[in-house]
């Protein structure tokens, strides 16, 4: 019989036993960089942009000298060089005087705006007609408006995405700190499973949640490890998870966590150290399991494949994200449920879903078949105190990640 617990309760309690838990900081090279979370704070340390720099091809100019100018009076200026990209360029320019200049190209001391080439016309004689006033800053980037020497641009927590890799690389930072990926060993149990690429026999199945698994904890920032399929014997699963304690930072097994005879996961984490919690309140996902194995984290997540990923999601990607001092990266949005969703009282139910535009299609599949997750958009939660959920309601749907 399984003393089952409330998700949220099995969550504290997880924070509670493992809070303090944070991976180390390593320093890695920028293009090493891509999904890692940040140890330390990244501050700037120079101007970006170095200089002030125009934003289209055109003329630097005074905005005072082209006040008022039209197509039928347009303002004429003597040209008095060129700016050229990559150099800098020591004109001072004078009132009545523009200087040629091209997009990100530095405009001269003495400008103040850049008229968009099409808004003018060349004379031929050294002269160009501007048609179109020109407000000071138009088109142009000032120095620092980036940044500035000891401005914060990125906290310690950040995951760092490729549009960081790009910011990062302006400011001249090659060597990053950031946390160590923690270590996630997978095991998968149960006599009936096969490797995905060994053939079916009648009464066998394959393996889907060590390479989901694995994949899911790869995706929120870890390092993993699949230790293959153990029997689902006691002695078997314990020479593994053995050797499995001595080569992670959390190990996650699957499979053989119900109350049947011969599920030996709670046994087998009972006899080597504590077993916390071995059931939750929750649908799918009510033989997952929590404990701890020399000082080791050990989660037993149900085989059938939609519990299991819903289980990972939700119990362990938060510490995850803890030991990484991760910030949340959870996307949520509201919607309208398309469809009545009854529930039964004295369990939260995970129900994945259909987006389509403003409402949400629930998915109603069974918890064994992972098909049920192959088009879903994401998921909701219905309360345990709750006996369904109406057509129309709003729904708060947490978004797969993309």
């Amino acid at each position: 019989m399984l003393y089952v617990k409330n998700l949220s309760d099995v969550q504290m309690l997880i924070r509670e036993k493992f809070a303090g838990v944070q991976m180390p900081a390593e320093l890695i090279m920028l293009d090493e960089a891509l999904d890692r979370v940040l140890a330390e704070d990244v501050a700037f340390t120079e101007y970006i942009p170095a200089f002030d720099r125009s934003t289209v091809d055109g003329y630097a100019l005074k905005g005072s000298d082209v006040f008022g100018c039209s197509d039928a009076m347009p303002a004429i200026l003597k040209m008095v060089g060129e700016a050229l990209m990559g150099k800098h360029t020591e004109i001072v320019l004078q009132a009545g005087q523009c200087v040629s200049v091209p997009t990100g190209g530095e405009i001269p001391q003495g400008a103040d705006a850049v008229v968009m080439l099409e808004d003018t016309e060349d004379f031929g004689d050294g002269t160009i007609g501007v048609r179109k006033p020109c407000a000071p800053g138009a088109n142009l980037i000032f120095r620092g408006d980036d940044g500035k020497p000891g401005g914060g641009i990125y906290k310690k927590g950040k995951r760092i995405h490729a549009v960081d890799i790009g910011t990062l690389a302006a400011l001249g930072l090659t060597i990053l700190p950031v946390r160590k990926k923690p270590r996630v060993v997978i095991i998968s149990s149960g006599d009936e499973l096969v490797n995905a690429d060994d053939p079916l026999t009648l009464g066998t199945v394959r393996d889907v949640n060590g390479p989901m698994l694995k994949a899911a904890a790869q995706e929120h920032g870890a390092s993993t490890r699949f230790y293959g399929i153990v029997k689902d014997d006691q002695l078997s699963l314990e020479r593994a998870v053995r050797q499995a304690i001595r080569d992670c930072d959390i190990l996650v097994l699957s499979g053989g966590t119900s109350a049947g005879v011969k599920d030996s996961i709670p046994e087998t984490i009972a006899k080597l150290g504590d077993l916390y919690v071995h059931g939750v309140a929750v649908k799918p996902g009510k033989p997952t399991i929590f404990g701890q194995i020399e000082k080791i984290p050990v989660f037993g997540l149900p085989g059938n494949p939609v519990a299991a990923y819903f289980m990972f999601l939700l119990l362990v990607k938060p510490l995850l994200d803890s030991m990484l001092g991760a910030e949340p990266d959870e996307k949520q949005s509201v919607f309208s449920l398309a469809c009545a969703v009854s529930s039964n009282q004295g369990r939260e139910d995970i129900v994945p879903v259909i987006i389509e535009g403003e409402q949400v299609y629930p998915i109603i599949g069974k918890s064994g078949l992972i098909t049920t997750l192959a088009g879903a958009d994401g998921y909701f939660r219905i309360a345990r105190d709750r006996e369904g959920l109406k057509k129309g309601e709003p729904v708060e749907v947490i978004l797969f990640k993309e």
